[in-house]
């Protein structure tokens, strides 16, 4: 599932991509068909995110009447691809389709893709925590969840309740960052090493957005055994398992936590 800087990527893209245009919508699956109609040959207005979260905005060609508002969340398999005008021909579970001036893209796969009404809204917004990547975020919001609860660190920081967007990567690789063992439950954090986490996210997650990568290996660091992946920045733990961690050489750890898998490195996480 991609994390919240992905979306916030996403959404700054496609601003720039169809804002203000007058847009063609429509669901060559047809399971947002009905909707589609709705919003066929409205304005886009814009597009926001909220942790994992993408919310589109229409507004009538004529600039009056009521917005439309649009929640799309991708889950793990949904994705937009891209295509120059004309388009082709649809190909595969196209759930919405949106054709501007100049491109047009098409989403497949999402978890959920559907209108909303500012009420809808409101009640995801009281849902999530905070974003880290928005600047009306409140991280006190995060540390009251966190300083109450007895669940682990390393669950806390995955609960888009807690904080919004934060995924496997970023909870392990801050988590080590700050020298946090990732089972000390909340209520043994204290609000000096929250506010560590959260001004290391703050640091590190406009990075993923500006560059589509995340980047978490400080520049000291960024040297020896290389990525986990072909074409992927090097991690200090996140899929290290069994390597020796970067700075003190013990054999990073695995487990399964809550279902995902979790990373560490048992010395500099004491």
């Amino acid at each position: 599932m991609p994390e919240g800087h992905a979306l916030h990527r996403l959404a700054r893209r496609q601003r720039d991509q169809f804002g203000g245009q007058r847009v063609a919508v429509s669901s060559p699956q047809g399971r947002f068909g009905p909707e589609a109609a709705v919003l066929d040959g409205m304005v886009f207005q814009t597009a926001e995110a909220w942790g994992k979260h993408l919310v589109y905005t229409f507004t009538a060609s004529s600039g009056t009447g009521p917005s439309y508002l649009v929640h799309i969340h991708l889950g793990i398999y949904g994705a937009f691809t891209e295509e120059a005008l004309p388009m082709p021909e649809p190909t595969g579970q196209v759930r919405l389709r949106m054709v501007g001036e100049d491109l047009g893209i098409d989403l497949r796969g999402p978890n959920a893709c559907e209108l909303y009404t500012p009420a809808d809204l409101d009640a995801l917004l009281v849902r999530l925590g905070p974003d880290p990547l928005r600047s009306d975020a409140d991280p006190d919001q995060a540390w009251r969840r966190i300083s109450r609860s007895r669940r682990s660190i390393g669950s806390l920081l995955m609960d888009q309740k807690v904080i919004a967007g934060i995924g496997n990567i970023y909870r392990a690789e801050v988590l080590f960052r700050t020298g946090i063992d990732p089972m000390r439950p909340g209520v043994g954090v204290s609000r000096t090493e929250f506010d560590a986490i959260w001004a290391d996210l703050v640091e590190l997650m406009p990075v993923g957005v500006e560059t589509g990568r995340i980047h978490v290996v400080r520049p000291d660091d960024d040297h020896g055994a290389p990525a986990y992946a072909p074409n992927r920045p090097r991690t200090y733990v996140y899929r290290r398992a069994g390597e020796p961690c970067r700075l003190c050489g013990t054999p990073v750890r695995r487990r399964d936590l809550e279902g995902r898998n979790l990373f560490w490195c048992p010395s500099c996480q004491s």
